[in-house]
């Protein structure tokens, strides 16, 4: 992967995450230094994982693309359709909000477009809100609390398995502390 340094050998872990039980219900590693074409794996990964697709994917801007909106909203199989929340860009902190438009969207607006005016909404604001305590306490689970910021073994295929061992892990965790309450 390419960073500041140069080249790095690292990866791009992505998980699922259920909403309110903390359980990994996807998980995926890849070579890609970032998450614009990883949505549609993850959603798929989710699939065979657990037998059921998603109804609903809280993303954050990452994951803003035009072809991952379109993937989402299926309009040639509307059975398939899954409610998505995607940020489309990020906002600096202590940055003033902006007030949300009023009125109708204009003719030919952008998957994008249509999106950021979805997430202005109160309802869209109070939805993707609820991400923040959903994915982030896992990753900060897994890296702080377990101590894990990098991987043991080397090679793609080992990779997968010890991610997957992590989340296997992190699921037998918050299980095991869902039957102690």
């Amino acid at each position: 992967m390419k960073s500041g340094d140069g080249f790095v050998q690292g990866y791009n872990a992505q998980a699922a995450v259920v909403p309110g039980l903390g359980l990994i219900v996807g998980q995926q590693v890849t070579q890609a230094a970032n998450d614009k074409e990883q949505l549609r794996p993850l959603v798929e990964a989710i699939e065979q994982q657990t037998g059921q697709r998603p109804e609903a994917v809280l993303a954050d801007s990452g994951y803003s693309s035009e072809a991952n909106l379109a993937y989402l909203e299926s309009a040639e199989q509307p059975e398939r359709q899954i409610a998505a929340y995607v940020s489309t860009g990020r906002q600096k902190h202590g940055a003033h909000r902006q007030p949300s438009k009023r009125g109708p969207l204009p003719a030919g607006a952008t998957r994008v477009e249509r999106m950021k005016r979805k997430l202005q909404t109160q309802a869209g604001k109070a939805v993707y809100a609820a991400r923040k305590c959903v994915v982030e306490p896992v990753f900060g689970q897994i890296k702080q609390a377990r101590g894990f910021r990098q991987f043991s073994l080397r090679g793609f295929r080992k990779i997968q398995g010890e991610w997957a061992l992590v989340c296997l892990t992190h699921n037998i965790l918050r299980l095991y502390a869902a039957g102690q309450a």
